[in-house]
């Protein structure tokens, strides 16, 4: 077998009993586009993306006004929990259809929802009805990103697929910069309505592009009739919604040990046992048991979720850290950080030279472990410092973290079929969004319990960091002392990112396999 991700990853014994010869045969039919002729369809992937991509920085800006015009300040975090919950419990059931009926309808009917959400939100009376049609933009959402990355695969041969992927994620750092000034211009001189009706043209051309544009094989057995495990999707879809709702409001509408905690959690386990029962014994599961049994995918799964997990403290943390201990605005804050969404397509672009010599786990691993020592590093910076030694930190962090991310994507994707590809690439973000939540719950927690015997009384970061942002009203003792309880809340979380780190980095050590198992790209 020819693979071609270099001599370092042939296909691997210990995976092999896991690929069956349909699986291959799938994969030597998946050619999507000739290469002149992926041009359109990349462009394509890119406008979905930037969709995606955008919404959360674009709408985060707007809050305010959003809140002046409708009220509902105390509810107004579910306008991005909303969305998040919805898109990473449709994760998994995307993934599937998509290996099911194609990628092309699932990616045009996650762009038509993702739209359609859009014009409903823009039309919105009121902030629960706001929240609603964020839910309906987050469905659509969820098939933007599975589908979109599954496309990209499909359509480059492993040793192309760095291009492809430094392209989408390139997206997401230009959406990191260009999202907040989008926003506050639109906001500031136009209305919070047009921060969603901008994604109507935008979509209208991906969907066009896709439309037009995209060629996927047929099925391999066009006659047979795809079959639904409609059970297991709702299964899955109660038990995801519970525990990430029991996790994005645990500490901040109720505390973690409440009825309401106990309840949502309680009854989360129970749907997720029984969502084990459904799926053992559908005949096409949405989450099928090889997921977990291959240790390649599975060790790919638990490494990103701790991806997820660490993001959390440069990506929520960070902020509040340059803008309460550094002094600096919004825009100088957003700086600081947006330096490692700079770094990171660069580095992801540049691995394949990596993982083409030493393979795609020795690649993620040199990368996680660079990023478990820079985020380690972190509490070892002055106080008050200056604001360009975190973000020396960061820029370091995005190279480190596109050795660490991109391989492995690259890599999974490359050891399984067309027909596989979806639920694998689906269940690779799902654990990621998963660890991503976690990580919220967990990190504050640490921060407020930091907080709190720093403080010498109950208190949480927000308040804090809003008490810090009106100097004139505290004397230059007291918020020297609550910058210094801020400082030491984001320290122990980067140590607690790093630990994140150094769990992704035992899982790459002891869990996967030494050679990914990668098929032959199709002659």
């Amino acid at each position: 077998m020819g693979a071609t991700g270099g001599s370092t990853d042939s296909t691997d014994s210990t995976d092999s009993t896991d690929s069956t010869d349909s699986e291959t045969s799938g994969a030597a039919t998946e050619a999507s586009a000739t290469p002149r002729g992926r041009g359109p369809v990349v462009a394509a992937l890119m406008l979905g993306m930037a969709l995606a991509a955008l919404d959360g920085t674009i709408v985060s800006t707007a809050v305010p006004q959003i809140v002046g015009d409708l009220g509902g300040f105390s509810v107004f975090s579910w306008l991005f929990s909303g969305y998040l919950l919805a898109v990473t419990v449709t994760l998994p059931v995307y993934g599937k259809l998509s290996d099911t009926f194609g990628r092309k309808p699932v990616l045009i009917a996650g762009i038509v929802l993702f739209l359609l959400g859009s014009l409903l939100c823009a039309g919105a009376w009121s902030m629960a009805a706001l929240i609603a049609f964020r839910v309906v933009q987050g469905l659509g959402g969820g098939a933007l990103q599975g589908t979109v990355q599954t496309i990209a695969a499909d359509l480059y041969p492993l040793k192309e697929r760095p291009k492809i992927q430094a392209k989408l994620s390139t997206v997401w750092a230009s959406a990191a910069v260009a999202g907040p000034a989008i926003g506050g211009l639109l906001a500031s001189y136009a209305d919070w309505r047009w921060i969603f009706l901008i994604n109507l043209p935008v979509g209208a051309v991906a969907l066009w592009l896709v439309a037009r544009h995209l060629r996927e094989p047929s099925r391999t057995d066009p006659a047979a009739r795809p079959r639904i495990d409609w059970p297991g999707a709702l299964a899955i879809f109660g038990a995801g919604t519970l525990m990430l709702t029991a996790l994005v409001q645990g500490g901040i509408a109720w505390p973690w040990l409440s009825a309401p905690s106990l309840a949502l959690f309680g009854t989360s386990a129970v749907l997720v046992a029984l969502t084990v029962v459904i799926e053992r014994r559908a005949a096409e599961p949405i989450i099928p048991g090889w997921v977990w049994r291959r240790r390649t995918i599975a060790a790919v799964n638990l490494a990103l979720g701790a991806l997820g997990l660490l993001m959390v403290a440069p990506t929520v943390f960070l902020p509040t850290y340059a803008q309460s201990v550094l002094g600096l605005g919004p825009i100088a804050a957003g700086f600081v950080l947006s330096v490692m969404t700079l770094s990171w397509p660069v580095s992801a672009a540049l691995s394949n030279h990596v993982y083409n010599r030493v393979g795609f786990r020795q690649t993620a691993i040199i990368g996680i472990s660079l990023a478990g020592l820079i985020l380690a590093a972190f509490p070892l910076l002055p106080y008050p410092g200056e604001p360009w030694q975190p973000a020396l930190l960061m820029l370091l962090l995005g190279g480190a973290l596109g050795l660490f991310q991109l391989p492995l994507i690259v890599g999974v994707q490359s050891t399984v079929g067309w027909s596989e590809r979806g639920t694998t690439t689906a269940s690779v973000l799902f654990c990621r969004q998963v660890g991503q939540s976690m990580g919220a719950a967990l990190f504050g927690a640490i921060a407020n319990t930091v907080l709190a015997s720093r403080l010498g009384t109950a208190g949480d970061l927000d308040s804090v960091a809003h008490a810090l942002a009106d100097p004139s009203s505290l004397t230059a003792q007291a918020s020297d002392h609550l910058r210094r309880a801020v400082d030491a809340a984001v320290d122990y979380v980067y140590l607690g990112a790093a630990t994140a780190a150094g769990l992704a980095l035992l899982v790459l050590v002891f869990v996967a396999p030494r050679r990914f198992p990668v098929l032959a790209d199709p002659e």
